[in-house]
């Protein structure tokens, strides 16, 4: 995995692969007929382990949880998914950048999955009036993107948000996303 995270699929030989593994080619080719299958097995692995953290995670929280908390739980997740094991995201980003098709099989497993899931969370809550009405889909988008993106800026560059832990960075997207960012002219509710 290290391997394929730093060098992508195309610019990592089977040679290296074998040297890491500590065998030979030929033995590596006895566990893996290609490179593909390995790096199959690898994103097999990777959303079997990602599906299994989510739902551990997701568990501990109540179903009837406000939407501070769950939002809060959600990011805190994801943040942490981007951020704990960050080979994760640069093997799946190059993936993407390579075309790989593995890549799609990560988008429609896990992150389409995912989508639905925050997606569906808001609906509801548009359902009950508790959020203005609007694409259900695209809330979900614009929650995640924030707490994706600084996952994204901080593995690549190394560019934490300065002096705020990552409870605190998610609490204020957390606001952000619940509230707005405008302050409320005189009179208004807030």
């Amino acid at each position: 995995m290290d391997l394929f995270a730093k060098n992508g699929f195309r610019g990592t030989t089977t040679r290296e692969l074998a040297s890491a593994a500590g065998v030979s080619e030929p033995v590596l080719y006895q566990h893996f007929a290609t490179k593909r299958d390995l790096y199959t097995a690898i994103v097999e692995h990777m959303l079997a382990e990602a599906s299994a953290a989510f739902d551990q995670s997701m568990c501990r929280l109540k179903e009837d949880c406000d939407d501070q908390t769950f939002f809060q739980h959600l990011g805190e997740i994801v943040l942490s998914w981007y951020l704990d094991e960050s080979r994760h995201i640069r093997l799946l980003l190059f993936s993407a950048l390579e075309g790989h098709d593995l890549a799609d099989l990560w988008h429609q497993r896990a992150t389409v999955q995912f989508l639905k899931f925050v997606e569906s969370h808001v609906a509801r809550r548009q359902a009950e009036g508790a959020f203005r009405g609007g694409n259900s889909a695209l809330a979900a988008r614009a929650f995640l993107g924030m707490v994706c993106q600084l996952g994204q800026v901080w593995v690549i560059y190394d560019n934490p948000a300065p002096g705020l832990s990552r409870a605190e960075i998610i609490g204020q997207f957390v606001d952000y996303f619940l509230n707005g960012v405008r302050r409320p002219a005189a009179g208004e509710q807030q």
